[in-house]
């Protein structure tokens, strides 16, 4: 084999996304027989990892973690983008396709600083920019007080041994990926849902790439693709944004995809759950639940749902 790698991966350069870039570059490997140098990792600084200080949605939105590496795609700079598929908007150009999504993992949240929710202290602070644990938390816990927490894994640790908050909230995925699982206790997936494609990383490329595209093939899992396809689905059919505070939890098996949903207002005092059962890829059913899900709303949910924010 020359020198020139055969594919060319694009991550962004935090110690998170690395790592995923390094398990894509291992299982590429693995399924063609290639030698590591057959596969580069190409870092680049996305704009969410450079403004801290607000929240997300009020910054561009999960663009930010997306459009530095959607600039290098059709440059031609890079061959595929690897991403936490949480952080990929739900609506993508045309021009680009998710041609592998890998093998999910932990799908759960991880409580950082206490035990379980209930062992949270009284009037605790809470650091967490997203609506969801934001709105989640307080619904469990009306007493606490939420302050924005943003940063890669061990920006957010380093916050609260700084006692910036009590506690915060993790992916489990992330951090099992990281070695650092030791950190946090897990919240049931019963009591506590993850954010619509949590734990599965994705392989973007270019939709005519055909070279690309059956050189990713092989590393994708029917299953895991289900459960994403279905939970962004759903985050389509309820015209979710970075302000809504949306919970799902889908479970694939060679029967059909069971998927768990609830919708929030934004201070988490109003919550509608929605579940269905729909056959792998015939999705229709999804838009009959956000439907049912937002008729149930109330105008704080709505607001931030449908369209209304």
């Amino acid at each position: 084999m020359t020198d020139t790698p055969v594919l060319r991966l694009g991550t962004r350069n935090s110690p998170l996304a690395m790592a995923q870039a390094e398990e894509t570059r291992r299982r590429l490997c693995e399924a063609h027989g290639w030698s590591e140098n057959a596969v580069e990792l190409v870092p680049v600084v996305a704009s969410g990892d450079k403004v801290l200080d607000r929240p997300l949605a009020e910054v561009g939105g999960k663009a930010l973690w997306t459009k530095e590496l959607d600039g290098w795609l059709h440059a031609g700079e890079i061959d595929v983008s690897v991403h936490s598929m949480k952080d990929v908007e739900t609506l993508r150009p045309d021009w680009l396709t998710i041609a592998a999504i890998l093998p999910r993992a932990d799908k759960r949240d991880m409580l950082v600083g206490a035990e379980s929710i209930a062992a949270i202290p009284q009037d605790a602070v809470v650091g967490t920019s997203a609506p969801r644990r934001a709105a989640q938390m307080l619904h469990h816990r009306p007493d606490v007080k939420v302050v924005t927490f943003r940063g890669n894994v061990a920006t957010r640790l380093r916050k609260l041994s700084e006692g910036e908050a009590d506690v915060t909230l993790l992916a489990a995925a992330g951090l099992e990926r990281l070695g650092q699982l030791e950190v946090g206790s897990a919240l049931d997936e019963h009591d506590w849902l993850p954010a619509p494609s949590q734990g599965a990383i994705g392989l973007e490329c270019r939709t005519g790439d055909a070279r690309v595209r059956k050189l990713l093939a092989p590393l994708d899992h029917g299953h895991s693709r289900a459960e994403v396809l279905a939970e962004r689905g759903l985050l389509e059919a309820l015209q979710g944004t970075c302000h809504s505070p949306v919970a799902v939890l889908a479970n694939s098996t060679d029967q059909g995809v069971k998927l768990r949903a609830a919708i929030f207002s934004p201070d988490g005092k109003e919550r509608v759950d929605g579940e269905g059962t729909f056959h792998i890829g015939e999705f229709a059913g999804l838009q009959a639940l956000a439907e049912d899900m937002l008729e149930r709303a109330s105008p704080a949910i709505r607001a931030v749902f449908g369209g209304g924010g």
